[in-house]
């Protein structure tokens, strides 16, 4: 064990950071000696306050958490390093320049590519055919600092928003430790990123969700990937005698099928399967849930749903 610690701050607050908050918690380079992360929120129909995950890790180990409603200053001690993944939140340039060896960031794209909030979802939409994590140092722009490390896992043509967050959010974990004391001890030298190859990606809001039909089977394949599962994939039922208005589609073969007969976002069957029109070529439907129903397979819906095969998806 070390006679001096790194003395280390966490920032975060959803899952994502969970894998690295416990990795530097585990590891006896280092001393997390307080967790800031955001507020309690109500979450659900009850409204039932709720601590984020970060908070909850960081109870089970005693660690002191701070949750301001907007972070302006430390509420401790003057740590060696900080550790920033996914906290929502700019963080003020006056403490940024506060610890020894930086504020560090765990990103989940691999950087320069996909700056921003929804990197995740970017890559899926992107079409790339890998992603990764990016350790950074970070300055005042967004996500523009010097890169400590890059590591790389391929996308699968299956893989969803929530299938890559679990991926890189371990990745995160496992590397995090060793990365950073690769740093600290000046084995690593940080790279510059590339502005020219950058791209700002927004953060998703409920109608990003919705399918625009006018486009090629593999990109809104894609896109039903990407959405998964917040703030998920829907479309309207374009029939003013339908009681349902919306429709969620939560999962298409990633098969595209060469198919133009049918009027854009016509629901069909196709060799026993539900499927439904492009503006170029079709998707089979695996898992759909109308409006206040469970989730069911496309064969459930053609089973139980008959009259609606043949409506015009809007």
């Amino acid at each position: 064990m070390l006679k001096n610690k790194i003395k280390t701050i966490f920032i975060g607050t959803p899952d994502f950071g969970v894998p690295s908050l416990k990795s530097l918690i585990n590891d006896d380079f280092f001393d997390v000696i307080e967790v800031i992360t955001q507020p309690d929120k109500k979450i659900g129909r009850k409204q039932i306050l709720t601590s984020s995950p970060i908070k909850k890790l960081a109870q089970k180990y005693n660690i002191p958490v701070y949750q301001p409603k907007k972070l302006k200053e430390l509420d401790s001690q003057i740590p060696d390093i900080i550790i920033i993944v996914a906290y929502a939140q700019i963080i003020p340039e006056s403490i940024l320049n506060i610890p020894k060896f930086g504020c560090i960031n765990v990103h989940g794209s691999l950087l320069p590519k996909h700056r921003g909030a929804s990197c995740i979802q970017a890559s899926i939409l992107n079409g790339d055919d890998k992603t990764g994590i990016t350790i950074m140092k970070m300055d005042k722009g967004l996500d523009t600092g010097d890169i400590i490390q890059h590591k790389e896992i391929k996308i699968k043509n299956d893989d969803t928003f929530d299938s890559l967050f679990d991926k890189l959010s371990n990745l995160g974990g496992e590397v995090i430790a060793q990365t950073l004391k690769d740093y600290i001890s000046g084995k690593i030298k940080t790279k510059k990123q590339d502005n020219s190859k950058s791209n700002y990606v927004g953060l998703l809001k409920k109608e990003n969700g919705k399918i625009n039909w006018n486009q090629n089977a593999e990109k809104i394949e894609k896109h039903i990937r990407a959405m998964f599962s917040w703030p998920g994939a829907f479309s309207k039922i374009n029939n003013q005698e339908s009681k349902i208005k919306t429709i969620k589609i939560i999962e298409v073969d990633n098969r595209i099928i060469e198919i133009n007969k049918h009027e854009v976002g016509e629901i069909f069957i196709f060799k026993n399967e539900l499927a439904v029109q492009c503006q170029k070529d079709a998707l089979i439907i695996k898992k759909i849930q109308i409006e206040g129903k469970k989730i069911m397979t496309g064969n459930e819906f053609i089973n139980g749903y008959k009259k609606y095969i043949g409506l015009i998806l809007s």
